[in-house]
């Protein structure tokens, strides 16, 4: 970054106002971190603002550089576009007059559109323009099974419910909508787990109703928590998930054996396993990305409820994004989670040895993935780790970084800084476009409404005394997520032992 010293917050000129509705010991009182943070938050609402139909204040999916929306949106898109309102307004970016406006035209929307009756959930995929169940694929025309997705459902009952907590207008209205959501749906006590999705019509097909999410570092937990919090899902539930997949030759397709211990809480025997990354012990997530690690964090205080296990756990996730970035692939750059492929269609994208899918998620587009191997077990032996000039075609997502703000601000703000100033287009009057391909240089065209709400969030908590998490939680969600969270001890450690 030309004129600054690496690793320095951005200078502001000293006549700039910081916006009164910021805290004063946001950024730990810099203002200059906290002017451009605002300006990141101005930019991004703007996305919204422009990617959301006024009539019925749904968000689309996906906003093209040349303004063009798509017709259908999502669950999660609903639930990211209710919270960043709510952001929206606390940083005085929109009056409350203005966010009462489009959330009422928003929950209007959804009191109409059509649920699954027996549990009160939505359907995965809805039409913009009209609010109705999408059966068809609206770019290609294909058939589309309409589903119920666990976690897309949890997403949209986060924003529901932060509206409930936060604007007296539309309580009552938002909280019935929450409360008549019943998350138990989903849960199967003989897997001690819940479903990815339910295909309501098609129970006698094998993949009606696939079970289950079986790792605990994962965006799945949000609805766990949620079902938990209502008191629909048993607290048991909670060890139910693996955190790393056992440690014997059955499990080899693992790319890093873990080591850990065995420990019972609830009556449930939990394999704590780690694995060792950068001389740490982290418990990884499926894909190594940062939204599955640090999403849910967003809402619920993970690491002060559970001060053995995400406490320890959530910085060293980040640690490995910043040193996969800037170490061991040396892009310069850092912030991998599924986003935009620069060059055109969606892909995952992650630090592929703090994850346990054997596929890989990888960090770049040409797929380079390690695999140090199980030892012990045949055909497992170790290979080589690659070279940093293998790691070709990096792609870097903003909003990934964007979730790092809690656990290492300086470094996140000149990170995304840096992203801003050296990639042509990479930030607009729209705020971020979704990914970068730090080798080529070609950004990607779209803004995604999932990952910018991931952006207002993240600023939301930054500038405003954590407010997404204590517009979330209420006492009662407290009293039952919280002491399952704080009995538990990750094998997790900021030195390998």
């Amino acid at each position: 970054m030309a004129g600054q010293e690496a690793g320095a917050a951005p200078q502001a000129s000293p006549e700039e106002a910081v916006p009164a509705k910021i805290s004063p010991d946001a950024m730990s009182g810099d203002v200059a971190a906290q002017q451009t943070l605002y300006r990141y938050a101005e930019g991004t609402w703007a996305s919204f603002e422009a990617m959301t139909d006024p009539n019925t204040g749904l968000p689309a999916d996906t906003l093209r550089a040349d303004g063009e929306r798509s017709v259908k949106t999502s669950t999660t898109n609903i639930g990211s576009y209710i919270w960043s309102v709510v952001v929206a307004e606390e940083l005085g970016i929109i009056t409350h007059e203005e966010a009462v406006s489009k959330l009422d035209t928003t929950i209007t929307t959804l009191e109409k559109m059509e649920r699954h009756g027996p549990s009160g959930q939505y359907y995965n995929w809805y039409d913009i323009r009209n609010g109705e169940k999408l059966t068809q694929w609206p770019e290609t025309g294909e058939p589309l099974r309409p589903w119920l997705s666990s976690v897309d459902n949890g997403w949209l009952a986060v924003g529901l419910q932060l509206v409930r907590n936060t604007t007296p207008e539309l309580s009552g209205r938002a909280g019935a909508i929450y409360d008549s959501m019943d998350f138990g749906f989903y849960y199967r006590p003989d897997a001690n787990r819940i479903l990815f999705h339910y295909a309501p019509g098609t129970e006698s097909e094998p993949e009606s109703a696939p079970c289950c999410y079986d790792t605990i570092v994962s965006e799945s937990r949000i609805a766990s928590y949620i079902g938990i919090g209502k008191g629909e899902i048993p607290q048991r539930h909670y060890f139910g998930a693996n955190r790393t997949f056992p440690n014997t030759c059955d499990w080899s397709f693992q790319e890093t054996r873990p080591e850990g211990f065995t420990r019972t809480y609830y009556g449930v025997d939990v394999f704590e396993g780690s694995y060792e990354y950068n001389g740490t012990r982290l418990v990884p997530s499926w894909g190594g990305s940062m939204f599955e690690a640090l999403m849910p964090a967003l809402f619920v205080p993970e690491e002060r409820w559970a001060p053995e296990s995400w406490r320890i756990n959530h910085p060293l996730t980040v640690k490995a994004q910043i040193h996969h970035g800037l170490n061991e692939a040396q892009y310069g750059y850092w912030g991998f989670s599924p986003s935009n492929v620069p060059e055109g269609g969606y892909s995952v994208y992650g630090v592929d040895a703090a994850g346990m899918d054997p596929n890989g998620n990888p960090s770049n587009n040409d797929r380079t993935l390690v695999d140090r191997g199980f030892a012990g077990c045949e055909g497992r032996e170790p290979k080589p780790d690659p070279a940093a000039s293998e790691y070709t075609n990096g792609v870097v997502t903003p909003h990934a970084a964007f979730l790092a703000l809690r656990y290492a601000p300086d470094q996140t703000l000149q990170n995304l800084v840096n992203l801003e100033e050296d990639f042509d287009g990479a930030y607009t009057e729209w705020g971020f476009r979704d990914s970068v391909n730090v080798d080529s240089g070609r950004v990607s065209d779209y803004y995604l409404s999932l990952d910018q709400g991931m952006i207002m969030a993240s600023i939301g908590n930054a500038l405003a005394d954590d407010m997404m998490r204590d517009d979330f939680v209420t006492k009662g969600f407290q009293q039952r997520v919280k002491p399952v969270m704080n009995v538990e001890e990750f094998n997790a450690s900021a030195r390998a032992r």
